[in-house]
């Protein structure tokens, strides 16, 4: 007994004919590439509902193009926490605008290497953005330059020939810096950002700043180290106002060794720092002065407003998402360096003792 025949799919060709147009006006109906009289087009898309027709195959329309319509980003850390990272947000925004000429779509990833190898050996991708490159993310853009796919580096060290995106964190950090020591205090703590993959919250130590592979974390606190090279130094597990609040509790729960101000390398981490001291009865910044890194809109901040350096995150994404449309396009990309401005805010003040 045979099986009937599955029926054959309406195909464009079809859906002209049972309209009573071109062919290529029915096309242009469904890729939106020219206008096409009202009229007209009701015609074709009725015949289009008649024939159960939903559109062109877009598998076909890749194989055509030889491309996927897909740009992979590659982020650090779980994907669930990224995106509590409004820098992160405002960059991922930026990023979508840069990649408007395309009209292709992006494809979030979080390099884990399984049993079969990186994700992105055979991820369908047209091109990869990479967000930092440190550790992990090292490993990825060997694969992707293996592949021979166009790949930007957004704030990394990525090697000669990968286009990047960097900003001034070092000076950033010793403008702040530099404005806390201009008020008068000497006696200061930092937060910093994760050092490596391991996101360990501790003490960061000599040691731990040569194996360190976060370049952000590290330029960052070179800057700061740049105005008060002695200055104790704790590493958060990531740029959250909980982490924040964390070791903002361990820098200030011994009052004898309390400092009279805290320097975060993120906002978020410095309103955590923040809502630390006010737990302990502390005012910010009679009592302490807190400054960040980013000039996000943080929440819970009151009337405050956060002294702090203010980057430019949509510009970020968006200049790596020019770079990957230009090679796409068979342009060479090119590297981009964007700088910081520094926000006096009222989270910091002359010290009182």
């Amino acid at each position: 007994m045979t099986s009937p025949e599955s029926p054959r799919r309406a195909t464009i060709a079809d859906v002209a004919r049972e309209a009573g147009v071109a062919t290529s006006t029915a096309s242009v109906v469904f890729s939106g590439k020219a206008n096409v009289a009202p009229a007209t087009r009701e015609r074709v898309l009725a015949a289009a509902a008649e024939l159960g027709y939903a559109g062109p195959d877009p598998r076909a329309a890749s194989l055509r193009r030889g491309r996927s319509g897909i740009v992979a980003v590659v982020l650090e850390g779980h994907l669930r926490t990224a995106f509590l990272d409004p820098v992160t947000t405002a960059m991922m925004d930026g990023l979508t605008d840069g990649l408007a000429a395309l009209s292709a779509g992006i494809l979030l990833m979080r390099d884990e290497p399984g049993d079969e190898g990186s994700p992105l050996a055979s991820a369908p991708v047209d091109a990869v953005v990479l967000i930092g490159c440190s550790g992990r993310t090292r490993a990825s853009l060997d694969v992707v330059r293996g592949r021979g796919l166009p790949v930007v580096v957004i704030e990394g060290d990525a090697g000669d020939g990968v286009p990047r995106v960097t900003l001034d964190n070092q000076a950033a950090a010793a403008d702040v810096a530099r404005h806390l020591h201009e008020l008068g205090h000497r006696d200061i703590a930092l937060v910093t950002l994760p050092l490596d993959q391991d996101r360990v919250r501790g003490t960061v130590t000599a040691e731990r700043i040569a194996r360190a592979t976060v370049d952000v974390t590290v330029d960052r606190l070179a800057g700061m180290r740049e105005i008060f090279p002695d200055a104790p130094a704790i590493s958060a597990s990531g740029s959250l106002i909980d982490e924040g609040l964390l070791v903002g509790r361990l820098l200030l729960e011994d009052p004898s060794s309390r400092p009279t101000a805290i320097f975060a390398q993120s906002d978020l981490l410095a309103v955590g720092v923040i809502r630390a001291a006010e737990e302990l009865g502390l005012r910010v910044p009679q009592d302490l002065s807190v400054a960040g890194f980013d000039g996000i809109d943080a929440d819970g901040l009151g009337d405050l407003v956060l002294t702090t350096s203010v980057q430019p995150a949509m510009e970020k994404g968006r200049a790596a998402g020019e770079q990957v449309a230009r090679m796409l396009q068979g342009e060479p990309g090119i590297s981009l360096h964007l700088t910081c401005r520094f926000r006096a805010g009222t989270t910091t003040a002359a010290p009182i003792r």
